[in-house]
């Protein structure tokens, strides 16, 4: 084993400089629309899988509850999510409004073209490579339910 690969530095702090050029790459795409990425995130999310129980939408989001009721307060307040009762009295419901899904379908434009860019700066090959390597990361991690949503996105 003379010719072994070593890790060099920390992963995850590697991890979250590329997390933090990423979004500043999409943020400067969407701002256009009036979303930041994580919005547009959300907001996809639900307009996909809603009308869904906020605990529901955090485990497919990978987030914890409180930051998801923290993102979901802003959206609400423009128009674009609703939370409201759900099958009982303990349980909640979020859905996209008809301007959030509107607003869904303009910032995926605007998502797309922040993708489309992203693929010519890195080059459509790295970034597949990049795909292949993050869901094969996060299989072996073991969240089976954030590969399938990477896969459906």
């Amino acid at each position: 084993m003379k010719n072994a690969i070593k890790p060099q530095g920390c992963t995850n702090l590697k991890l979250r400089q590329l997390s933090r050029i990423v979004t500043r790459h999409y943020d400067g795409f969407v701002a256009d629309v009036g979303l930041k990425i994580t919005q547009y995130s959300l907001l996809s999310h639900v307009v996909k899988l809603g009308p869904i129980r906020p605990g529901d939408l955090a485990r497919r989001m990978q987030m914890d509850a409180s930051t998801l009721t923290r993102n979901l307060q802003p959206l609400a307040a423009l128009g674009l999510l609703t939370v409201g009762a759900g099958a009982d009295a303990r349980s909640r419901l979020v859905s996209a409004t008809e301007a959030g899904v509107a607003k869904q379908a303009q910032a995926q434009q605007a998502w797309k073209a922040a993708q489309l860019a992203l693929n010519e700066q890195l080059g459509s090959e790295r970034v597949a490579a990049l795909h292949t390597l993050l869901d094969s990361c996060i299989e072996l991690l073991g969240d089976d339910e954030a590969l399938d949503d990477a896969a459906a996105a």
